[in-house]
């Protein structure tokens, strides 16, 4: 009797394991809004200071288990640059070589692609998720403004969120995802800081599961 009973249980366990998996598995699209915010550097006789601004990112996730879960990213958003230097300050009269400007501002744009690691638990119609890739990230100078150049660097992305399911496949997704990259040098009048810079980037939106 123990025996038939035993294997009662392993039949059912197999056979509603398949049905478990899709609870488990996730393939998903997103789209969310967010804040850039970054950090002033200084350094290399300049000061470099960020705008704030606000963008969008589109994002494409599959999660096949806890621990195996990857997905593609593109963002944009405006990535406006001041640059300025303390040398202009203290410059005298009448100098025996030219003085630097006192400052640059510079409006650019930001595209930026990843690839990242996205571990995660589901626990009812909740799924809480970490992040950490990296990629590329690309700052363009807007509109017809002279001696300017775009800049490409490696971005380090790390982070952690929420997918909050609504309906079977719809739901809210909400994230902080933290940029670390070199500064951009989008101005021949100025180098920029030489310095690794932050971008808090925090975010909400929605996706649509398959």
């Amino acid at each position: 009797m123990r025996s038939r009973l035993s294997f009662i249980a392993i039949s059912a366990f197999i056979l509603a394991a398949p049905s478990a998996a899709p609870a488990i598995a996730q393939t998903d699209i997103a789209l969310s809004l967010y804040g850039a915010f970054s950090k002033a550097e200084s350094g290399n006789g300049v000061i470099q200071s960020p705008a704030n601004s606000a963008g969008g990112m589109f994002e494409f996730r599959h999660i096949k288990n806890p621990l195996l879960g990857f997905e593609g990213t593109y963002s944009f958003n405006r990535a406006d640059q001041k640059y300025s230097s303390a040398l202009a300050i203290t410059c005298p009269i009448n100098p025996p070589t030219p003085c630097p400007p006192p400052a640059a501002r510079i409006a650019a744009d930001a595209h930026e692609v990843t690839a990242d690691w996205v571990p995660s638990l589901k626990v009812l119609n909740l799924r809480p998720f970490a992040v950490l890739g990296g990629g590329l990230i690309f700052h363009q100078p807007t509109g017809d403004q002279p001696g300017t150049k775009s800049s490409t660097q490696g971005v380090f992305v790390y982070g952690a969120g929420l997918d909050i399911a609504l309906i079977p496949h719809f739901g809210v997704r909400f994230q902080y995802r933290g940029n670390l990259y070199q500064a951009p040098d989008l101005t021949e009048l100025f180098t920029s800081a030489k310095k690794f810079t932050h971008t808090a980037e925090p975010m909400g939106g929605v996706y649509i599961r398959f």
